[in-house]
This record gives C-alpha cells, sequence and structure tokens, in this order.
C-alpha cells in the first residue's frame, strides 16, 4: 500500500499544469531530435541536457522521462524509413523495418513500433513501481566491496557487448577511466593529469564530454559524409496503422519482447544490446512466416522495439537503486542527477521521495502522450528527414555550444567539448564503442570511491573483494563474461577455417 500510495502523491505532482506542459515539451523535443538521423537517445540527451537547468530538479527530470521516450521513439522511425540505427539496438528493426517500408508498408512498420514501445513501456513501468523500491531496500545491505564488484561486472559486460573487438572495449574503457581521475584527489587533495592547468584542477565537465562526444562527433561526422551518396528517404503512401492481421502477429511479439528486455535492461550489467537480438532470434524461429524475414516480416519489428523499450526502461532500476548505469543513455540521466546534485542509491528513495515518485509517474504520463501525440504526427517527423545534412550540422553545433556555455560560460569547456567531438569522431572512424568511455568518465570516480571505502574498512586487506562471498561470485562473473566471448569467437573462427579446409580437399 506505500507503494501506492507514493505513487499517486507522484501523479499529484506530474498531473500539475507546469510538469504537464514539460512532458509534453519532452515527449515532442525529444521525438523531433531523436527523428534525425544517426541522433539516438543518448545524443538527444547529451544535446538537451544544458537546456533543463532552469527548471527545478523535479521539473526537470519530468521533461528527461519525455525526452528518453521520445528519443527511443524517434530512433525506431531513422530505422524503419533510412535503414539508419540510433543506437545498436536498433539494428533489428532495421532488419525487417527498412523491407516493409521498401514494400510500402512503412504505415505499419512505424505503427507496430509505437504500439509495441507503449505496451512494452508501460509493463515495465509498473514492474519498476513495485520492484525499484524493494531492490533499493536490498541495495542498503550491499557493502564497498559489492559495489565495487557491480560496477566492474557492469564495466566487463557493457565493454564485450559493444563493438567487434573486446581489445578496443577495453582501450575505450580505460580511456574513460583516465578522464574520470583528471582533478584533485578527494582524499589526497593532489591534483591528478591536470598538467599544471587551472581549469582541469576541478576535474572534466562531464556534461562537456558527453555533448562532445555524442552531440559534436555526430555533427562531425554528419559533415565528414556529406560527399557519400546516401538512400532517399521512403515516402508515407496511404494509410498509417495496422490492419487485424498485422495485430494478430504483433501481440505476442510485443509481450515476449518485453519479457526479455525488462529482466535484462533491470540487471546491473544489463542493457538493450543483448534483449533485442534475443527477440529477433526468437521471433524468427517461432514465426509461421519465416520467408518473409530478410523480406519485411513485421514480428521482426514488432519483438526488437519491445525488447529495445523494455531494455530501457530496465536501466532505471540499477540506475535508481544502485546508482549504476548499464549504457549510454543511463549513463546521460546519471550525469543529470549529478548536475542537481543528487546521488542516485540505496537512499534516494529516502532522501528524494517526491522527484523519485514523481518521475516513475511521468514515465506513465510520457508514455501514453508518445503514443497519442505521434501517431498522428508520423508524416510531420518524415518531413524532417529531409533537412539537408548541412543545416542539421549547424544546428547540432550551435545547440552544443550555447548549452555548454550556458552551464559554466567558460570557453574552455566548449573547447573540451570540441576536443571530444573530434575524438568522439576518430573513435568511430576506427570502430571503438564510445559507451565504455563515457561509462568510465562517469562511474569510474564512484568506482574508486567504493575501491577506497572497502579497502579501510578491511584495514588495507585487498582479499576482501574475494574473501566476501557475494563479492567473489560477482566477479567471477565477470571474468566469465570477458573470456567467455574470446573463447566463443575463436571456436567460431576455428570452425570456419576447418568448413574451408574440408571445401579445398573436397573439390580437390
Amino acid at each position: 500500500m506505500d507503494v501506492l500510495g507514493n505513487l499517486l502523491d507522484g501523479f499529484g505532482h506530474a498531473l500539475s499544469l507546469q510538469n504537464l506542459l514539460l512532458a509534453v515539451l519532452g515527449v515532442t523535443v525529444g521525438t523531433l531530435v531523436g527523428v534525425l538521423p544517426g541522433l539516438g537517445p543518448a545524443t538527444t540527451i547529451a544535446l538537451l541536457l544544458p537546456l533543463t537547468f532552469v527548471f527545478d530538479p523535479v521539473g526537470a527530470f519530468v521533461m528527461f522521462a519525455g525526452i528518453y521516450y521520445g528519443g527511443m521513439y524517434g530512433g525506431s522511425t531513422t530505422a524503419i524509413l533510412l535503414n539508419i540505427p540510433g543506437e545498436t539496438a536498433s539494428i533489428p528493426t532495421t532488419l525487417e523495418g527498412y523491407p516493409m517500408a521498401r514494400r510500402g508498408r512503412a504505415g505499419a512498420a512505424l505503427a507496430t513500433a509505437a504500439i509495441g514501445s507503449f505496451v512494452a513501456g508501460t509493463i515495465s513501468t509498473v514492474v519498476i513501481t513495485f520492484l525499484a523500491p524493494g531492490m533499493s531496500n536490498i541495495a542498503k545491505l550491499i557493502q564497498p566491496a559489492e559495489y565495487f564488484s557491480i560496477m566492474v561486472l557492469a564495466f566487463v559486460t557493457v565493454t564485450s557487448l559493444m563493438g567487434d573487438s573486446i581489445v578496443r572495449g577495453l582501450s575505450s574503457l580505460f580511456l574513460g577511466l583516465t578522464i574520470g581521475m583528471v582533478g584533485i584527489d578527494q582524499m589526497t587533495g593532489q591534483p591528478r593529469f591536470a598538467f599544471g592547468v587551472p581549469e582541469l584542477y576541478e576535474g572534466l565537465s562531464v556534461v562537456a564530454v558527453a555533448v562532445g562526444l555524442f552531440a559534436v562527433a555526430e555533427a562531425v561526422s554528419t559533415a565528414a559524409a556529406r560527399h557519400q551518396p546516401q538512400p532517399p528517404p521512403i515516402t508515407l503512401d496511404g494509410k498509417i496503422g495496422m490492419t487485424r492481421e498485422d495485430w494478430r502477429r504483433s501481440w505476442k511479439p510485443w509481450l515476449r519482447g518485453t519479457l526479455f528486455g525488462l529482466p535484462i535492461g533491470s540487471l546491473p550489467a544489463g542493457g538493450a544490446e543483448l534483449p533485442t537480438f534475443l527477440s529477433y532470434n526468437v521471433e524468427k524461429r517461432l514465426s509461421k512466416h519465416k520467408e518473409e524475414f530478410g523480406q519485411g516480416a513485421i514480428e521482426g519489428v514488432a519483438g526488437p522495439e519491445a525488447a529495445n523499450n523494455a531494455a530501457f526502461s530496465g536501466v532505471l532500476v540499477p540506475l535508481l537503486t544502485l546508482g549504476i548505469p548499464t549504457s549510454a543513455t543511463a549513463s546521460m540521466l546519471l550525469i543529470a542527477f549529478q548536475i542537481y546534485n543528487v546521488q542516485p542509491g540505496p537512499q534516494l528513495f529516502d532522501q528524494q521521495p517526491v522527484l523519485v515518485w514523481t518521475l516513475i509517474a511521468s514515465l506513465y504520463i510520457g508514455n501514453v502522450m508518445l503514443l497519442v501525440l505521434n501517431l498522428p504526427l508520423i508524416r510531420l517527423w518524415v518531413k524532417l528527414l529531409r533537412v539537408p545534412a548541412a543545416l542539421l550540422t549547424a544546428a547540432i553545433l550551435t545547440f552544443a555550444t550555447l548549452g555548454v556555455y550556458s552551464i559554466s560560460q567558460s570557453v574552455f569547456e566548449v573547447l573540451v567539448a570540441y576536443g571530444f567531438g573530434l575524438l568522439g569522431w576518430v573513435l568511430h572512424r576506427a570502430r571503438y564503442p564510445v559507451a565504455p568511455l563515457i561509462l568510465g568518465a562517469v562511474l569510474g570516480p564512484l568506482m574508486e570511491v567504493q575501491f577506497r571505502r572497502a579497502l579501510a574498512f578491511s584495514e588495507g586487506d585487498p582479499s576482501v573483494f574475494v574473501t566476501r562471498p557475494v563479492s567473489l561470485v560477482i566477479l567471477l562473473i565477470a571474468v566469465a563474461c570477458l573470456v567467455g566471448p574470446v573463447i566463443v569467437r575463436r571456436r567460431t573462427k576455428r570452425s570456419a577455417v576447418d568448413e574451408s579446409t574440408t571445401l579445398t580437399d573436397i573439390t580437390r
């Protein structure tokens, strides 16, 4: 009953006129920016993050809930109409959504993505409502050694799932950890990696780093690819909606996608990539229309989109209860919490009940607004896809520059954002994942604090991380997650070599 009472209080704050207007603004602006090619949810939040500082924390996070869902929905539009996934989790949607659009069924693909996102988001938010407080109570019992191990697990799993090389992922992660160490050491008072530059004594601004790695890097990437031929956007002809047959083929994938996305996304080592690909593979196996896969099967859009939305909702559980982001988008939300001097974790539900329950209530409201507002506006969003690349690049750079400067009134922070923008573009070209980098920069200082606390409690004994059973189990899982993909890839390569050798012998 306490949960229902707190939720009703949250709705009382979320349904105020100011917060309703902020929710509408967040959903609309988030979708608008998310629809633009290449701008996924993480980039959308990074770009709009500085614009929310004029609001109080509760109003800002109501708006963020709208931006969060709007950015996710906008990413599916580019995946279906332009074959451009906003994030790696949207890749399965492109496999079937774009062929559906090429066959003249773009309206059905967009509709099943929107309705599936609404179904998964609603179910996930209901589960979060009742699960998060219990998780918060459990998290209060976790000691620094366990916190450190959980963060190591989050680093390892995100790194191993991003990109096609664990070495590249780890390199990106360690670079992020190094960035997080810049500034004055809180325990010794000594500057680290500041190189005598006074502006670095307080550390690198995570907002400038995030805006640079996502927004500025996307603008540079768009400008660099201006001479490359781009596929023309699909035009929407006919009705935007689903037939009775589409509904019959979609409702089960929606539910199955939710069952994949929510539990995996809720794990401290979760994320949206694994459940979306699992959902796609399961739908391909269970479908009675296997011949349509690769040609535009609606199940291949419904399932992954539901899994994607459910996983994104699920990442709020470790973020709110443990203070651990498990994706680039969640890292952006953690930056927003830190800017408002709010630390997510076990005490958040006790210290900031109004903010937390208003945020959860706004997830329900934003989910409904997303469906009600965006289905009729699909044709408007499609017109945005015709924005010239030059205007898009100029708009992104303008928002990024004004946003970073408005926070600190420092030209140095703007230069930092542009420097990391160039770095992000280079990493993208070299196929280094950016998510481990931003995760390391944001979470690295927190991990260092937990590591030092664990050593302080154990009087400097490093064996505390393996003598505590829970910590040991988590570290063993982390090792398995790091070594497992390497073994699988080596066996796959060995099998491919053996098959090629066998074929060569046969031809001889």
